[in-house]
């Protein structure tokens, strides 16, 4: 097995390159396997053991089962997790015929365990090894058990290889992990990068149906030639039914001790700090925005910044206007959002923009990138600015929050747009359609 992680690694290594979270840092520091503390819960262990014990579940269910194959939990993957653990509760809830259930083996800890000095290479080194090898092989143990098998994230599309495909569904939130592919000029990779999602993208390719959160990520498969039209079914994720409006006084007080005092002009941004999520828009943002509003604060939930994002918020002074909170329990998350005095989503590629809907669930009004498919999710209720375009950015901001202060009407009519936009989006459909594609293929 070492000597197997060693040639995975060397192979795939220099293309890994998303920063750990804190999370991931203290678990290469322990000696056990994580504990999810944060936004998702740990699936159901007593699930896991019966999957553990060979013919156990199949035999013993009378429901056609659904495995739901979800990433690897010490990954931290925030909005997978998500997507995983809201598909197999809202299914459960239905009054339909299928009994759904996550799958995810235990991450196998080889350089981790062995060598500490490089806490990111070595546990992105075991990210691969499992990813290509662990996870494959174990879900082969898995395949007899189940009626049909849908793989979440369509970054793990690789273990398709390793199950029927003619009985295999996958979830493709949208194309970035092809970007190498699809246009390497742009997105320039290793060779062994490239093998590595062209290995991804064939079993993606190889799924008998696939599932998207939105028409834009749908049509822009059908562009680029990847899955025939007729193979892709848009179905929208949802908003946790934490994201309220209502008060959770539990929640709120969690939130008033995280934030302290409230404050009017408070900037929310809430996600990972990866490039296309674009926080150097972020932080201009509000650097500019502070130069007409000097009491502007950026709250930032997802965790710590990368390096060169710390830096340039020392360059442009705004250090002590920032709060930076770690990934957060649901309920507080939704408290968060209600404190919060507008939402920003500057990114320049998105899937979906759950924060988008999460937000105006919450009341809380969005400036958004003018992407198509953040217009699908926002439609008139969010404001839109170019994706890059600081000093529109900071003109919208600073307009909606001088609205925010001195037109308490048109604010109200700003958050109920909001508010009736996202409730178009919700976890209950969601799974009505999902069970509904399963029953296609059932039949």
């Amino acid at each position: 097995d070492a000597r197997r992680g060693i040639a995975l690694f060397r192979f795939f290594h220099s293309s890994i390159d998303r920063p750990l979270s804190a999370q991931e840092r203290s678990f290469c520091n322990s000696p056990s396997r994580i504990q999810h503390t944060g936004t998702i819960t740990t699936m159901n262990t007593s699930a896991i053991s019966d999957l553990e014990r060979p013919g156990s579940l199949r035999t013993q269910r009378r429901a056609p089962g659904v495995a739901l194959i979800c990433d690897l939990l010490e990954e931290n993957w925030a909005s997978m997790d998500l997507v995983g653990l809201m598909l197999e509760q809202s299914l459960g809830q239905l009054h339909g015929n299928l009994e759904a259930i996550r799958l995810c083996p235990p991450m196998r800890r080889r350089f981790t365990r062995v060598n500490r000095n490089n806490p990111k290479i070595m546990f992105n080194a075991d990210r691969i090894c499992n990813r290509l090898w662990d996870y494959p092989r174990w879900l082969e143990t898995q395949r007899d058990r189940f009626d049909l098998f849908h793989v979440v994230d369509h970054s793990y599309a690789q273990l398709v290889h390793h199950l029927p495909a003619e009985r295999t569904v996958v979830t493709c939130h949208d194309l970035d992990a092809f970007r190498s592919l699809l246009d390497p000029v742009q997105e320039k990779r290793s060779f062994a990068f490239r093998a590595m999602t062209k290995h991804i993208l064939r079993g993606l390719q190889k799924a008998a149906r696939i599932t998207c959160p939105s028409v834009a990520t749908k049509d822009e498969i059908v562009a680029h030639g990847l899955i025939d039209p007729e193979r892709i079914s848009v179905i929208s994720n949802g908003v946790h039914p934490s994201c309220s409006p209502e008060p959770d006084p539990a929640a709120d007080r969690e939130a008033d001790r995280l934030l302290g005092a409230h404050r009017p002009h408070d900037l929310l941004h809430v996600g990972t700090t990866i490039p296309r999520k674009r926080i150097d828009v972020l932080l201009e943002t509000l650097a500019a925005v502070r130069r007409q509003i000097p009491d502007a604060r950026l709250i930032r939930v997802g965790g710590a910044f990368t390096a060169g994002q710390a830096a340039l918020a020392r360059r442009l002074g705004i250090t002590d206007s920032i709060v930076v909170l770690p990934r957060l329990d649901r309920k507080v998350l939704a408290a968060v959002y209600r404190r919060a005095s507008l939402s920003l989503l500057p990114s320049e590629r998105e899937g979906f923009g759950l924060p988008l809907a999460e937000a105006m669930a919450c009341g809380t009004p969005v400036i958004a990138s003018d992407l198509r498919v953040l217009r699908e999710v926002g439609g008139g209720a969010a404001e839109y600015c170019r994706a890059g375009n600081i000093a529109e950015w900071a003109a919208t901001a600073a307009r909606l929050l001088i609205e925010h202060v001195s037109d308490s009407e048109a604010w109200r009519r700003r958050r109920e747009r909001g508010m009736r936009q996202a409730s178009r989006f919700t976890w209950a459909e969601h799974a009505r359609r999902m069970a509904m594609l399963y029953g296609e293929m059932l039949a």
